[in-house]
């Protein structure tokens, strides 16, 4: 697997932002971490929900609002969000939005 070996990757050159929806590239994932590039068209919502696992959310471009349990969050590059697992959590975004969401135990 290439994450055995370590690797880099151009996360700026690899997003693809869509028309509407999400677009989500898997960087490296195993049984205990996932790290995946997500780019969000603007106005897309994702609705409240949990994981299983402790995760961490880095805005790499574009804006909007990040809800973790009751808090809103202003999403925008250069923040980073850590999120316990079992936290309820949703997102709103207000421009195209690029993030890199870890997932670990």
């Amino acid at each position: 697997m290439e994450e055995n070996k370590g690797f880099s990757k151009n996360l700026n050159e690899m997003m693809e932002f869509p028309k509407d929806g999400v677009f989500s590239k898997v960087l490296a994932k195993s049984d205990t971490f996932n790290y995946t590039l997500m780019c969000l068209a603007k106005g897309t919502d994702i609705d409240s929900h949990t994981s299983t696992k402790n995760g961490c959310v880095q805005v790499l471009q574009g804006k909007g609002t990040f809800k973790l349990f009751d808090k809103d969050i202003k999403m925008e590059p250069g923040v980073f969000i850590f999120m316990p697992k079992d936290a309820p959590h949703s997102l709103k975004a207000e421009e195209d939005l690029a993030i890199l969401l870890c997932l670990s135990e």
